[in-house]
């Protein structure tokens, strides 16, 4: 990889030239559908820029069989869904990438030869790197990769001799992409000597949906976004939220998701006799999960394995302070004390002081959240994303 794509990713905007179209294919696990339209938008959201600034986009969503597809959500970039054989679980994921790349060899095969693609961007080493390899080898063409998450060779995901097949094969995608684009430094430290090759490109936001409230004062809510998994730290934000009702008995804890950890987080709830103020929202869509970012008065989400975190990115967008936890990929965007604050991962007496300090003290909130969205303004928007996964493009596809 040539030095030049090692630009900081939180420098101003690179200069795209529109001097010619680029058409890339882009395979991903994750797009937004009709079923649950806040999926995949941090892959779906930055397009319709890179399309301004001439890269034309054609988009494959993939799933497994098993799983069913939805129609896709009012996507403004040429995109559909397609399905393909897997064996469910851990154990069909160092193969499944084989399996999709020759469900898609013939349709991309003509696709490419009716408007030829000058590159191929997989979200993620398995399955759609290792399809997207095969793919680009018989196309000629180059390949580059998203890593979206910590977990880049899965091997935390799939253990024993299942995980070691599939860091092997992740070893390879990267090692032969172009580029391995990730999102954060804390992604690209796990990637490592994997990817020589790699560059950081930030997450954006878009600072049009997700904008401040029009009323000055928001409500004594705190809200958490994100899947009711235990590594998002639910249980502890529930404990810290319980020590705060002490002292501001009017507070309200909005989560939103859904996912194996709600019945557990409930009896929790219940346990600590803060059931009625604790509102499980469930999954919402893009635009009621704005509203409720514009409606709160702080945004936590005590995640202790994440690879960035786009909730964290609407949050400040919207004005908000955000809590995050040290360590984690959301701590390059977060300043703590100045456009939002980081917690020890698992400190909840930390995590409850920030709290009810951040409730109860309308000018800190407002000065911070002020800064927060400034932040977004200045680096993160879906504009700067665009510019830098553009300028990566068009370097790889040199």
């Amino acid at each position: 990889m040539s030095a030049s794509l090692a630009y900081p990713s939180g420098a101003a905007a690179p200069q795209v030239f529109k001097n010619r179209p680029l058409r890339v294919l882009s395979l991903t696990p994750f797009f937004p559908s009709t079923k649950a339209d806040s999926t995949g938008c941090f892959v779906s959201e930055p397009l319709p820029f890179t399309e301004q600034l001439g890269i034309r986009n054609e988009v494959i969503a993939v799933r497994p069989f098993y799983r069913g597809c939805a129609p896709i959500e009012g996507s403004e970039v040429s995109s559909q869904w397609k399905s393909y054989f897997s064996f469910p679980g851990n154990f069909g994921l160092p193969i499944a990438g084989a399996f999709l790349s020759s469900s898609l060899a013939h349709a991309v095969r003509e696709m490419h030869r009716l408007n030829p693609f000058g590159l191929i961007h997989a979200h993620g080493a398995l399955p759609c790197g290792h399809a997207a390899l095969s793919l680009s080898k018989s196309l000629g063409i180059p390949l580059v990769v998203t890593a979206h998450g910590l977990d880049v060779f899965s091997d935390r995901q799939a253990r024993g001799s299942i995980g070691k097949w599939c860091r092997a094969i992740s070893e390879r995608v990267y090692g032969s992409a172009r580029a391995v684009i990730c999102i954060s430094d804390r992604v690209r430290e796990n990637i490592g000597r994997a990817a020589a090759n790699s560059v950081v490109v930030h997450n954006g936001v878009d600072p049009e949906m997700f904008s401040p409230a029009t009323e000055a004062d928001a409500l004594p809510i705190v809200l958490s976004v994100g899947n009711l998994i235990p590594i998002k730290g639910h249980a502890l934000l529930i404990q810290a939220f319980a020590r705060v009702t002490k002292v501001a008995p009017g507070a309200v804890l909005e989560i939103v998701g859904e996912g194996p950890e709600s019945d557990n987080l409930v009896r929790l709830t219940q346990e600590l006799g803060v059931a009625e103020q604790v509102l499980f929202r469930g999954r919402q869509s893009r635009v009621k999960t704005a509203e409720a970012m514009r409606r709160c008065k702080v945004f936590a989400l005590p995640s202790h394995y994440e690879g960035l975190g786009c909730v964290y990115l609407e949050a400040m967008a919207c004005g908000k302070p955000a809590i995050g936890c040290h360590g984690q990929g959301i701590s390059e965007i977060i300043e703590h004390g100045k456009n939002g604050f980081l917690v020890a991962p698992g400190s909840e007496a930390e995590l409850s002081d920030l709290l009810g300090m951040l409730l109860w003290n309308a000018d800190l909130s407002c000065r911070i959240g002020v800064c927060a969205r400034e932040s977004i303004l200045q680096r993160h928007t879906l504009e700067h994303q665009a510019q830098q996964l553009a300028r990566v493009y068009r370097e790889c596809a040199q």
